[in-house]
Order: structure tokens, then C-alpha cells, then sequence
């Protein structure tokens, strides 16, 4: 009676391990895989990527700007102008969310932020873009006097948040749009508080470790109403990428100076010309 009890029970365990197994492999052929690289780095050139960081890694990106290439050769086409320089580090929480801290020059800017992918592009096309969020929160720290009369410490912050999405056409051609919202709390008199726009960008990759890319931003005005600073100039940069598994570096023309995206919706009055072109370059290092 005990062998024949033995037998069910190793029989039931046996047939219960085996519909596990097979459930298992069901699962696992429904998981399907995203799309590979859509996009080297976190950023594309003045503007997010699709992308954040992995699980558990560690980025340390740096972007720089020099100063107006309107001098010429008297200050090496902005090289020896004042520039502007952020530093920041960002971290995966997990495969979909990061978040990260930095530190603009100009401004005295410091700053939280945020990216969550919230869908991915998968490789079988049963999902055909992707989609991630991505928001900050900054600080001017400069001296009160920059803030008029009146001050509050409230004055001090400014916000942005944008959705992102993104399609991989081919090995070799990734383009993305993102509508964006920048909010001050105080600004000069000129500006509005409120500006929106929508980037338009993208990547060619010609070779394994060499990309083209380029992005355009389109100003809009959240009150037209209100619109007693409508020049604000559109935003325009292209350059090159060199990547490898560890490093992404960009080096690219612009007419943004800023680099948090809030300054350049709001305040940018650059046009993309001989007066306004600036050279720049951004680092990303990644410590796995």
C-alpha cells in the first residue's frame, strides 16, 4: 500500500514539475525582446533619448558648451569665450527607471530628474515604438538680487517634463519626437512663464561605432494671449557620435546654450546663424 502511495505521490510531483517546465517555456516564448540600441545614450544632444540607464549602473555625463562662434578667430570660434559646462551622474533603479542629479554652471543651476520607459519597441514588431517619461526639478541658486523684489524661495525652482517616443526603423536609423513643458516660477519680465515645444530628432548609424545625429525643436506658446516675448528662437543642432559599450561622446554645432531644457524652451533667443552657433560636446561614461 506505501509502494503504491509512493508511486502516486512521485507520479503527481512528476506530472506537476513537468506542467511547470512547460509553463515556463510558454512564458518565456511570450516575453518578446526589445529592439537593440535604439539610441547609444541617455541623451541625444540637447534632449533626452528613449533610453535610460540599466539596472544597477552607474553614469557620469558631462555636457559642455562654449561660448558664440560670432568672433571668429579672435576667440577661436567660442573656445576661449565663456561657456557653460553641467555635470551629472545618473543610476538605473531597474531596467526602467532612472533617476539623477547635476549641476549647470550658468544659473548656478542644480537639478533632480527622472526617466521611466513605460513601453518598448520590440524586435518582432508587436509593438512598434517605444515610450518613456521624463521630467526634472532645478534650483537657481544664484544670490537674491537676480530674483527682483519681492523674493520668495519659491523663486528659486523651475520644471520640465516631456514624453518621448521613439521608433528603430533600421540597424542603422533611429528617430524619435517628444512634446515638452517648461514652467518658471519667476522670470525676468521679457519671458513668459510657460513654454512648450516638440523635438524632433535621430540617429544614422554608418558604422559600428559611428553615428550621425540631429534634432530640432519647434517653440510653442502655452498662452498666445499672453505672448509679449514671441521670439524665442526655434532650436536646431546636429553633429556626430563615436560610442562603445563603456563611453558615448557627441560633438555637434547648436544654438542652445543652456543645457537644462527649461532655459533653452524659455529663454533662448539664438538663432542658428553666423551670431548664434555655438560648439559643444557631451561624455557619458558608464560604470557597469
Amino acid at each position: 500500500m506505501k509502494k503504491f502511495a509512493y508511486t502516486i505521490i512521485i507520479t503527481m510531483l512528476f506530472a506537476l514539475t513537468s506542467s511547470l517546465t512547460f509553463a515556463q517555456e510558454e512564458t518565456v516564448k511570450k516575453v518578446e525582446k526589445p529592439v537593440y540600441e535604439p539610441f547609444q545614450a541617455s541623451t541625444l544632444i540637447e534632449s533626452q533619448t528613449v533610453i535610460g540607464s540599466n539596472a544597477k549602473q552607474l553614469e557620469l555625463i558631462i555636457h559642455h558648451r562654449f561660448g558664440g562662434t560670432d568672433n571668429g578667430f579672435t576667440d577661436l570660434f567660442g573656445i576661449y569665450a565663456a561657456s557653460n559646462i553641467r555635470m551629472g551622474l545618473q543610476y538605473g533603479i531597474t531596467d526602467k527607471l532612472t533617476i539623477g542629479i547635476g549641476t549647470e554652471k550658468a544659473n548656478k543651476f542644480s537639478d533632480l530628474n527622472a526617466k521611466y520607459v513605460i513601453i518598448q519597441q520590440t524586435r518582432s514588431g508587436s509593438i512598434p515604438v517605444s515610450v518613456s517619461a521624463h521630467a526634472n526639478i532645478t534650483l537657481d541658486s544664484r544670490e537674491e538680487q537676480f530674483f527682483g523684489d519681492n523674493y520668495e524661495y519659491v523663486d528659486r525652482f523651475s520644471y520640465f517634463a516631456q514624453v518621448i517616443a521613439s521608433r528603430k526603423f533600421t540597424d542603422a536609423l533611429s528617430i524619435q519626437i517628444a512634446p515638452g513643458y517648461a514652467h518658471f516660477n519667476s522670470v525676468d519680465s521679457v519671458f513668459q512663464n510657460n513654454k512648450g515645444a516638440v523635438m524632433i530628432g535621430g540617429r544614422y548609424k554608418f558604422t559600428e561605432t559611428m553615428s550621425a545625429i540631429a534634432e530640432y525643436h519647434l517653440p510653442i506658446n502655452i498662452n498666445p494671449a499672453r505672448d509679449y516675448h514671441s521670439d524665442i528662437e526655434s532650436g536646431l543642432a546636429f553633429g556626430l557620435e563615436i560610442s562603445t559599450p563603456t563611453h558615448a561622446f557627441q560633438v555637434f554645432a547648436t544654438n542652445y546654450q543652456g543645457i537644462m531644457a527649461q532655459k533653452n524652451y524659455v529663454m533662448n533667443t539664438n538663432k542658428f546663424d553666423s551670431e548664434g552657433i555655438l560648439i559643444g560636446f557631451n561624455i557619458t561614461v558608464r560604470f557597469n
